[in-house]
């Protein structure tokens, strides 16, 4: 097993450092940027804009919270009587990470994911409902496979990092 918790610093300049103690898992990799579509990769083109830009990510975000709304063990983590401003909270991160806009940082400031979990029971079989919530709304995607991958093990990565917890 290897220990994922030290990394060399990312060479982006707007990249987030891993921080210590916390898995590398939850940092977005040195090629993927954090602010603004101006950043895309090589190539020219953020994936946000490579997989349909924002209409892409509100169509997973949605199809993600629909589920969550009849999910005995999520739907309490989230306090709003409306998931609608959970909602508009991943849509935004999930935007900003791939390389949309900026829009999440700008609005809330590093996402600090695991500090902003910390109040939840996060524990395997969370992760395990999460993570079939959002397999059936990347499946809705039709995604092209490279691009279907990339998304998928970021979520998979994200969902276990965010692990708090082995009580049931």
């Amino acid at each position: 097993m290897t220990d994922d918790t030290t990394t060399p610093a990312p060479s982006a300049p707007d990249a987030v450092a891993p921080t210590p103690g916390l898995p590398v898992s939850a940092v977005p990799p040195a090629s993927v940027p954090l602010r603004g579509s101006e950043h895309g990769s090589a190539l020219g083109a953020s994936f946000y804009e490579t997989v349909g830009g924002r209409p892409t990510f509100e169509r997973l975000v949605h199809e993600f919270y629909r589920g969550v709304a009849d999910d005995p063990v999520l739907r309490p983590m989230y306090p709003e009587e409306d998931l609608g401003p959970a909602e508009e909270r991943l849509l935004l991160f999930l935007e900003q990470y791939w390389g949309g806009p900026g829009t999440y940082s700008e609005q809330r400031g590093h996402p600090r994911l695991r500090m902003r979990h910390a109040g939840f029971k996060v524990n395997p079989d969370a992760r395990d409902r999460w993570l079939a919530h959002m397999r059936t709304a990347v499946d809705s995607l039709d995604l092209p496979p490279l691009a279907e991958e990339t998304l998928w093990d970021y979520l998979q990565r994200a969902a276990f990092a965010m692990v708090n917890t082995f009580e049931e």
